[in-house]
This record gives C-alpha cells, structure tokens and sequence, in this order.
C-alpha cells in the first residue's frame, strides 16, 4: 500500500469515527447508553483498523520477498553471465600467449 492510499484510508476511518461519535451523541439515548455505544463503535474501529494493518503488513511482506527472490535470480543470471565472459577473456588471452610464445621461438 503506498503512502497516498494510507493517508486517504486514514482520513477516511478517522471521518467515519468522528462522524459515528457524533451521531451517537446526539441520540436521544441515556448517558450509559450512549457512552456504551461509543465504546462499541470505537473498538469496532480498533479492530479494523488492526486488521487493515495486518492486511497491509501481510503485503508489503508478500511484496518483498517477490522482489528479493527476482533480484536474487537476475543477480545470479549477472554472475553468470561474468563467468562465462571472463572464461572466454582468459581463453582468448591464453590463445595470444601461445601465438606470441611460437612468435618468440621462431628465428
């Protein structure tokens, strides 16, 4: 979840629940009444709150191993790659070595 969505979920339970202590507060209910309906709706908010932060947390986990196991096989396929280029450099250098060698023992 980016940041933006964050700030936007935020301010949208954060309305929800002042819009909810209001309207619980000018209920024409008793003050014991009232005051346990504002503590229902308020760990009612709790809840999803922790629960959308879990849910976020479980994909920003999902997201960085998905990018780690990529950056790990694209790191692999690199040495790979080097290996081989460097096996063909030392080949190449190995080659001119025994050309200069034979250049070398010719009068």
């Amino acid at each position: 979840m980016d940041n933006n969505n964050g700030n936007t979920l935020l301010a949208l339970l954060t309305g929800f629940t002042i819009g909810v202590g209001i309207g619980i507060l000018f209920a024409p209910d008793k003050g014991i009444e009232t005051r346990k309906k504002i503590k229902n709706k308020t760990l009612e908010a709790k809840s999803d709150i922790q629960d959308r932060i879990h849910n976020a947390k479980e994909e920003l986990i999902q997201t960085v191993d998905e990018k780690k196991e990529t950056f790990e096989e694209k790191l692999e396929n690199a040495i790979s790659t080097m290996s081989l280029k460097a096996d063909d450099i030392i080949d190449a250098l190995e080659h001119k070595l025994e050309t200069l060698k034979k250049k070398n023992t010719q009068p």
